[in-house]
């Protein structure tokens, strides 16, 4: 097959590979020009993806910015973001656009496959009536996306994949697409079915995560470890699974997804009530922990004005350099509020260009710093250094487990 790919990030890149590699011709778009001209020259910025595996692909792969590339395609898969507008309504507004663009190269009888997060209805109230102005016949199914980034037990070949097309025959097209990549692709009855699945995934882990976050800001006021807790109450081998509490949610679907059902559940006269409070404790985990890091500057004598405060791990999660919806980020912004002077040291992101930082060196930030935030817990990290050779530390990710030290406190 010739199949196409707007959108080469995250979700896009992996799949575009995993067609190549499995010997089927590939058109990615995407509007930076920096990705295609990395991908021109077998450069990959993608963790998941080496530039190895690009170079094994023997040109299987080409990049491009023109819609009219996609023409000769049979199938095309749309992964553009998908994210929150200000006032934390869904943005279609990259997704229109892709639709927009792709209607006037639309060729009759192509499979089109949305894939990007969105609330039940988006294919078929919001994607075909723009893909009809084309005034061809085409097929359109919508997928989601199951990429976790930094995963390696899961990949897109092992990971059952959901397919809900608009009729029979998308349903059967968007089926054979994914059985060339994928060992189980799954059937449900409307694109809409398939919609909500991704959002419950997500919001399901977005309610768990809520619930141990609120329980460890109990556990703290009781005087009671809230990681022993989680360990004691995780040995039941039935009836419980394991979620921990953290400095908040990253990524792009878990911050987001919520929001996405609430939006849609309201034009219903239907209040998500249970779910936005669940985003809400979740949103406000970043506040909480700068509260914890003034106390924990305050025990120790000192003020968060002008206070030297390194965080370790910016990213959204361990292992990664994705910083999308990074509470790293918010808890740097809200301490510069406060007059403290923050760094960061992350193996994995280099720069955050939009808070004017770069990793630093972390024996100097260890040595200089006031308190020590661990964030995002990269396994490459040495903690017990991290604490032996720091004044203060503060753990937010319960790694320090098993440590004993006066200058250690956990969340």
């Amino acid at each position: 097959m010739r199949v196409g790919l707007v959108g080469l990030g995250y979700v896009g890149l992996p799949l575009a590979v995993a067609f190549a590699e499995e010997g089927n011709e590939v058109v990615g778009l995407d509007a930076d020009p920096r990705k295609i001209d990395a991908l021109a020259e077998g450069r990959s910025y993608i963790e998941d993806v080496s530039s190895g595996r690009l170079a094994a692909l023997d040109g299987r792969l080409t990049a491009t910015s023109r819609y009219s590339d996609l023409g000769s395609c049979d199938a095309v898969i749309i992964c553009v973001p998908t994210p929150l507008t200000n006032s934390r309504e869904p943005d279609l507004s990259y997704m229109v656009d892709a639709a927009t663009s792709l209607a006037a190269v639309l060729e009759e009888g192509q499979l089109i496959v949305l894939e990007s997060t969105t609330y039940p209805g988006t294919t078929r109230e919001r994607l075909r009536p723009i893909l009809e102005e084309s005034g061809k016949d085409f097929h359109l199914a919508f997928s989601p996306e199951r990429i976790d980034p930094g995963r390696t037990d899961f990949t897109i070949r092992t990971t059952p994949k959901v397919v809900g097309g608009v009729d029979e025959e998308s349903t059967k097209r968007a089926v054979e697409l994914y059985s060339l990549v994928c060992d189980k692709v799954i059937e449900v009855s409307s694109p809409d079915a398939a919609e909500l699945s991704k959002l419950l995934e997500n919001i399901f882990r977005s309610v768990n995560i809520a619930l141990v976050n609120e329980l460890a800001m109990l556990c703290e006021r009781l005087g009671i470890d809230i990681w022993e807790v989680i360990d004691a109450a995780a040995s039941k081998p039935f009836g419980f699974m394991r979620f921990d509490p953290g400095p908040g949610m990253g990524g792009h679907c878990l911050p987001v997804d919520p929001f996405y059902l609430s939006y849609k559940a309201r034009e219903h006269d239907f209040y998500t009530e249970f779910i936005e409070l669940a985003g809400k404790i979740n949103q406000n985990q970043p506040h909480w922990c700068v509260r914890r890091i003034e106390r924990a500057l305050n025990d120790a004598g000192k003020s968060t004005k002008d206070a030297k405060v390194v965080l370790l791990g910016v990213s959204y999660k361990a292992g990664v350099g994705d910083v999308r919806e990074s509470p790293s980020l918010k808890i740097i912004r809200l301490l510069r509020d406060l007059g403290a002077e923050v760094s960061y040291h992350d193996p994995h992101v280099a720069e955050l260009f939009d808070l004017e930082l770069s990793s630093a060196d972390l024996d100097e930030s260890l040595a200089s710093a006031d308190l020590v935030c661990i964030v995002t817990a990269h396994p490459t990290i040495d903690y017990q250094r991290v604490v032996d050779d720091s004044s203060l530390v503060l753990d937010f990710r319960g790694v320090t487990r098993g440590i004993e030290a006066q200058n250690l406190v956990r969340l």
